[in-house]
């Protein structure tokens, strides 16, 4: 590759590029003097750099921060199927930005048996949220961030060792994980990787070099598939979704950089008790 070339990739592949861009449209809303959209595109850029810098999944992070900052603010407060429908927008952004780099690591026999069912069950859990009560959304998150904290406390750092060739896995188990995990996901407008991705691991038993590029093609078009499925009954409030959008796709790319050049794990254990307690704090508001 010519110097040329190489200095023109570098900058298209630079971290700070899209952050520029990004925030050179935020700029562009906040001249619509808009201040719940300015405040989303700031809270996406918050919540995907967390994200990112930790490594768990975005909607774990983007939906507490959605439900409860924008009060705080003295703003609009959002419900929890308007944060559901937005928070998939940006999901699904960040699943194909993600894969672009990972297409060749997709395991097809996995995608097939889990992914398939993730599909259909995002899907439905998408259409679904149009008439779910707030209340059991609020439960099927609070109970998903729990379980996500307590992996991340647990389960983190634990890895199948690697083995040669292609891995063996019960495709019938698969299949009920995708499915399962598809409709809670849909459901909540979350990927899903912050639960199928340690269940892929630890339950199925996958390497993690499958796990990474398959896990991304699979939540990608689940996320697809549970927007499809918002978006039909009408759940998407597509301007907050764009200043959420705006924020998240720089953030989590600059927290992944961040992440490359410092030692984190500190941050990922204080990052799962905080979603423990808002996880409790949700449960406890539900029972009141």
């Amino acid at each position: 590759m010519a110097t040329a070339d190489r200095r023109a990739f570098a900058f298209a592949t630079h971290p700070w590029l899209p952050l520029a861009l990004a925030w050179g449209a935020a700029l562009a809303l906040l001249a619509w003097e808009d201040p719940l959209v300015a405040a989303l595109a700031a809270l996406g850029f918050a919540g995907a750099f967390l994200s990112g810098l930790v490594g768990v999944g975005g909607a774990i992070v983007m939906i507490p921060l959605l439900l409860y900052v924008p009060p705080v603010l003295g703003l609009e407060a959002l419900g929890i199927r308007t944060v559901a429908a937005i928070t998939i927008v940006q999901v699904a952004a960040a699943a194909l930005s993600g894969l672009a780099g990972h297409t060749r690591g997709v395991n097809r026999a996995l995608f097939v048996s889990v992914g398939l069912s993730m599909i259909a069950g995002s899907f439905l859990g998408g259409l679904a949220s149009a008439v779910v009560e707030p209340a059991l959304l609020e439960a099927v998150f609070a109970t998903l961030a729990l379980a996500a904290a307590l992996m991340m406390l647990l389960l983190r750092g634990r890895i199948v060792a690697e083995v040669e060739g292609q891995p063996t896995f019960n495709a019938a188990l698969a299949t009920v994980i995708g499915g399962s995990v598809g409709l809670l996901a849909g459901l909540v407008g979350a990927g899903g990787a912050f639960i199928l991705i340690p269940l892929m691991l630890h339950v199925l038993r996958i390497p993690l070099r499958v796990v990474v590029g398959t896990s991304l093609a699979i939540v990608a078009a689940s996320a697809l598939a549970g927007l499809v499925g918002k978006a039909l009954t009408g759940q998407v409030d597509w301007l907050l979704a764009l200043g959420l959008v705006v924020g998240a796709l720089p953030g989590g790319r600059l927290g992944s950089y961040v992440s490359h050049l410092a030692r984190v794990s500190w941050l990922a254990t204080i990052l799962g008790l905080v979603i423990a307690f808002v996880a409790a704090r949700m449960w406890l508001e539900l029972l009141a």
